[in-house]
């Protein structure tokens, strides 16, 4: 038992709704069809009258027949029966119709509201969740959100076809009727009974789905790792271990579904021999015609179905709730970047001042403790220091990817929290040390921060960088395709791609994250005099492995454990001879040309 709930447990962010709740909110997004649904409401009364209609002209016309033999009555029912019929068949398919219109729809609405919350969730919330978890919500679930909307058209008509058929029974023979709806509120009994085993089942079953979304993914993202470690065997076991757990979650979800019918139908089937038995007797005692008694044991049929279908029905329509659940989990999920105001941001200077900041990832452990630092507008400050020293921190919490527990963030005098996000990340420019392609050409990913450029303006950026000779070089220039991820360049010709992004969005502060650690020497230098180009005149925070992005800093601050213990020029904090001239022999001193000349002569 243990191997199949493995991995299955809640996410932090779930929560759990009542199935009032949930329907109230399914309502809301079809309010703005509520013509539509009146137009379907229409056709469901309609198309059950004719289904009703069939049963009861049939029963008359055994009655008519058995006294007037004639072949023009026989012939005249018949016909009656077939418009019947086709009637049935034609206000169905409107329903239908304009029900998967309405249907459609709403699955779009909340796909597209599921996808805006995931774009808006913050970067921890994707650091502490997998991704293809979340993938799973936003295609899986919402496409059973569909079947649930599906089912609940079904069901109203099915339950109007009850309420008819019910009248009908009842105006014929009342005690022949009580005895057909006897048996209905067992049938009423045994889906509940069913009710809250369907939505735990089927939670498991979403989750185990999710759990093998998320494996794939991640596979095929590391494809290339697998493949260098030949570990292509030990990737498919680790798969063919979740997805033979969501094979056993799914069977068992199936058998629990599958168990409903069975017993459903040996509850309609002790309403029918009732019936049977009972009208009978009375077609003996000759208190009820022939037609008649067809009419009761044909209806059964007809009000049994919808009975023994809303109580299957009932537990899909818990996998359709449990799958908005999910969904709706996922557009709740409370943010942890929060604002305090929504400023507009028109300009900025770019001078920035941390004091007395406190970060943490987690409660576990504090990157920053009390973070104080002044960067005057314009200045281009490098921060070096030993990994985990929370160099990187100090960028995304300048981008406000995160949210920090103590202290303020100032930019121009301003508090950051106070700031419209969309607006100030306008004036906001990163380059990550392994920059992000999208799928397209480079033209387009040059493009991705200012759609509005125009051909001649990507054209006259890519050229300024490292003097342009790099887009030369490109199969098809700027038009060249980058593969998924930018698969199909080199590392070096994504970071200057990402590069002429940065200084097509021209923005006011800039940060670059070790920009330079994962190139060519050759490459570091068109990236360097692009360097040069776009920090020129901007706030730029500088976080290098590289003595070039470091050494021509207007000041250096070295961290440690979330503290600034050095600060200074590069030539200053080397003669203190501290802890930057340790970092500087350890790390930067084998990337100058001094040293490399004095190897050159050694090795000569």
């Amino acid at each position: 038992m243990g191997f199949f709930m493995d991995g299955l447990e809640a996410e932090a962010y779930d929560r759990t709704y009542s199935d009032r709740d949930l329907i109230r909110r399914i309502g809301q997004y079809f309010r703005p069809h509520a013509r539509t649904m009146a137009t379907v409401a229409l056709m469901v009364v309609l198309s059950s009258l004719m289904e009703t209609g069939i049963p009861i002209l049939i029963s008359r016309g055994i009655d008519l027949l058995a006294v007037n033999q004639s072949t023009g009555l026989l012939i005249a029912f018949s016909l009656a029966v077939l418009v019947l019929g086709c009637l049935a068949w034609g206000f169905n398919y409107v329903r239908q119709r304009f029900s998967s219109r309405a249907t459609g729809d709403v699955v779009l609405s909340i796909r597209q509201d599921a996808f805006m919350a995931v774009t808006d969730r913050d970067l921890s919330f994707y650091d502490e969740f997998s991704s293809g978890k979340i993938v799973s919500r936003v295609t899986s679930d919402t496409q059973d959100f569909a079947t649930v909307v599906t089912l609940t058209m079904d069901l109203l008509s099915q339950l109007l076809l009850v309420v008819i058929i019910a009248v009908v029974l009842l105006s014929i023979n009342v005690t022949l009727a009580l005895l057909s709806m006897i048996i209905a509120p067992l049938v009423v009994i045994a889906a509940l009974a069913f009710r809250s085993i369907a939505r735990r089942v089927v939670r498991r079953s979403q989750r185990s789905t999710a759990r093998v979304n998320a494996l794939i993914q991640e596979s095929i993202s590391g494809i290339g790792i697998a493949k260098s470690f030949r570990q292509e065997g030990t990737i498919y076991r680790d798969f063919n271990e979740v997805n033979s757990q969501s094979y056993g979650v799914n069977l068992r979800t199936g058998w629990t579904f599958n168990t409903i019918f069975p017993v459903l139908d040996v509850i309609a089937g002790l309403g029918t021999a009732i019936v049977v038995y009972f009208g009978g007797l009375r077609v003996l005692s000759g208190s009820v015609t022939i037609g008649e008694w067809y009419l009761f044991i044909q209806s059964l049929f007809i009000f049994y179905f919808p009975l023994t279908s809303i109580a299957s029905f009932w537990s899909q329509f818990q996998q359709g709730l449990s799958a908005s659940e999910r969904v709706f989990a996922l557009i709740d999920a409370e943010p942890k970047v929060i604002q305090t105001d929504d400023k507009s941001v028109e300009q900025m200077r770019g001078e920035i001042e941390f004091e007395h900041v406190k970060f943490a990832y987690n409660t576990e452990s504090v990157v920053l403790p009390d973070f104080s630092l002044t960067i005057p507008a314009g200045q281009t400050l490098a921060v070096v220091g030993h990994t985990g020293a929370g160099k990187s921190s100090l960028a995304r919490l300048i981008a406000r990817f995160y949210e920090f527990q103590g202290g303020r963030i100032l930019i121009d005098g301003q508090d950051i929290r106070s700031f419209n996000l969309q607006s100030y990340r306008r004036h906001i420019g990163i380059v990550p040390q392994v920059p992000f392609l999208f799928a397209g050409t480079v033209a387009d990913n040059i493009r991705y921060g200012r759609p509005e450029a125009t051909d001649e303006e990507i054209a006259h950026v890519a050229r300024q960088i490292g003097g342009g000779e790099w887009v030369d070089l490109l199969e098809n220039g700027l038009q060249t395709e980058v593969g998924e991820r930018g698969a199909k360049l080199s590392m070096g010709q994504r970071q200057l791609v990402a590069l002429a992004r940065v200084l097509l969005h021209n923005p006011s502060i800039l940060i670059l994250d070790e920009a330079t650690a994962s190139v060519d020497p050759f490459t570091e230098v068109q990236i360097q005099a692009g360097l040069d180009l776009v920090m020129a005149g901007r706030t730029s925070i500088v976080i290098a492995h590289r003595l070039s992005t470091v050494k021509n800093a207007d000041r250096i601050i070295v961290l440690q454990n979330g503290q600034i213990i050095e600060s200074g020029n590069h030539r200053g904090l080397l003669t203190q001879g501290g802890h930057y001239a340790e970092l500087y022999n350890t790390y930067f001193r084998h990337q100058s040309i001094d040293y490399i000349e004095q190897v050159g002569q050694l090795v000569d």
